[in-house]
Parts: C-alpha cells; structure tokens; sequence
C-alpha cells in the first residue's frame, strides 16, 4: 500500500472519533464509539430509572416530567447526538458520500438504519478528497 502524503494526519485520537466531523473513519473505530454511546446512554437511562419513585408508564410521561426527574439526562442525549453525527458524517466521507447525508439521522426509523448500513459497507480503498486512508483526514497546509 502506498504511504499517505506528508499533508495527511492517519493517527487521529478518540477525541477526533468523537468530536470533529472532518475526515473519514473506518467500520471497526465506528462500532467501538457506538458501543461507548450507547453504554453510557444504558447507564444514564438506568440511573434516572433507579432515582424516580414510581416507573411511569408512556402514556403519563411528558417532556415536563422527563425534564423535572431528570435535568441532565437531556443535555447527555445531546451531547451524544452530536458525536453520532460527526461519527455518521466521517463514515459517509469514508464510503465517497456527501457528510450532508447525515442529516437523516434526525429521522427516527431512518436514523437506526442509516447507523446499521454504515456499519456493514465498506471503506474506500483509495484516498478521497475527505482522507488518504479510513481513520484519518487530510491536514491544512
């Protein structure tokens, strides 16, 4: 395999993973940070569940009750949400699509098939305008 011009970064970090939008990233580093998300998200939902008296059921919970329970399991889903975006922006980079195309995950069935199918279809193999290789990006000269 040719090695990646001088001008790229092939090491980015976790907080690049979780954080930058910009580059592309690879099937395995993708289900590693969705399984980091969804853990914390499990362990936030237990928390809150084990904190309220009485369980309530769907029909008698509203966003007022949700948010009087628990103030800061909103602010948690999203900040979450916005590393599911920049991670579903750096896999479509990585497959040759458009980052716009991560605008779907607000649509929920569309959301959890988009995660799903980004999951299984592979990278790139050549360098494309987003990184030379999955798990990098292109550096600013």
């Amino acid at each position: 395999m040719n090695t990646p011009p001088q001008s790229a970064n092939v090491t980015p970090g976790p907080l690049w993973a979780l954080l930058s939008p910009i580059g592309r990233m690879g099937r395995q580093p993708y289900w590693l940070c969705f399984a980091l998300i969804w853990m914390i998200l499990a362990i936030a939902v237990r928390i809150w569940l084990m904190s309220i008296t009485e369980i309530p059921s769907p029909e008698t919970i509203t966003p007022a009750v949700f948010m009087a329970s628990n103030p800061l399991l909103p602010v948690l889903f999203f900040v979450l949400q916005w590393f599911e975006l920049a991670m579903v922006i750096k896999r479509l980079q990585d497959i040759g699509q458009s980052g716009f195309l991560a605008l779907l995950i607000f649509v929920p069935i569309v959301s959890f098939l988009m995660v799903v199918i980004l999951g299984f279809v592979p990278s790139q193999a050549a360098p494309n305008r987003h990184g030379p290789l999955p798990n990098s990006y292109w550096r600013k000269r």
